[in-house]
């Protein structure tokens, strides 16, 4: 029971996360030009039309994931204009970055509710951290699954964060890239990274890199949260 009542805590924090992300590509689309998902009901964070798009990737892949593995991997998706993102490569960037953005904003955001809690005395800086555990909480009950919900919104938000920033397609990343191209050059890129095997090559080359860049970045990320305390790998 419960490793089912800490997998909730996981998926509420997966699909909330998912969702501001992905309602954050719409949002910022919408806003620059693009109404494509918009107009598919996406900017939004009611999870469930994101769930409607991508079933696989946003209920079976994390369920089976967390129970297989012990957390929780999937995906989600909102359509956008290709031409719009030909004519506007520039806009096209900035509805790349709003994504990663979003999830960065919840890790401050959780950080913020720990650096409270510790203030209050419900929270206190771990003796030791792993991915499933940056904070600690002073006492049991409602206040220690607090703090467990806590431990996976930090970590998950900031994985979210640092494997869609990578320039990888087809994560966001890769769509920054014509922040730092002309015009002409950011439309033959954007059509070279539509093929679909890069997106297959990427996933596989982005994990990789991803396994070598996380730690430590985790590690550094704890120690600004925890100034008085130092971690080490």
């Amino acid at each position: 029971m419960d490793n089912v009542a800490t997998g909730l805590l996981w998926y509420i924090a997966f699909l909330f996360s998912t969702t501001l992300h992905e309602a954050s590509h719409a949002f910022a689309a919408m806003k620059l030009g693009d109404r494509t998902a918009y107009e598919g009901g996406q900017v939004t964070l009611n999870p469930f039309p994101h769930m409607r798009r991508e079933p696989i990737g946003t209920v079976v892949v994390p369920l089976v994931s967390y129970f297989v593995g012990g957390w929780m991997i999937g995906w989600a998706s909102v359509p956008y204009n290709l031409q719009w993102a030909q004519q506007f490569p520039k806009r096209s960037a900035t509805m790349s970055l709003a994504g990663p953005a979003a999830n960065l904003f919840l890790v401050i955001l959780s950080g913020l509710v720990i650096r409270v809690g510790m203030a209050m005395g419900f929270f206190d800086a771990p003796d030791s951290i792993t991915f499933m555990h940056v904070v600690a909480s002073t006492t049991d009950g409602a206040v220690s699954t607090v703090a467990t919900f806590l431990d996976v919104f930090f970590s998950l938000n900031l994985l979210l964060c640092i494997f869609n920033l990578l320039p990888i397609p087809p994560l966001d990343g890769s769509g920054m890239i014509p922040f730092f191209l002309n015009d002409g050059l950011s439309r033959k890129y954007l059509m070279f990274i539509r093929n679909p095997a890069f997106s297959i090559m990427g996933i596989l080359v982005a994990w990789r890199v991803f396994d070598v860049i996380y730690s430590p970045l985790h590690l550094a990320c704890v120690n600004l949260l925890y100034t008085a305390v130092a971690y080490y790998e």
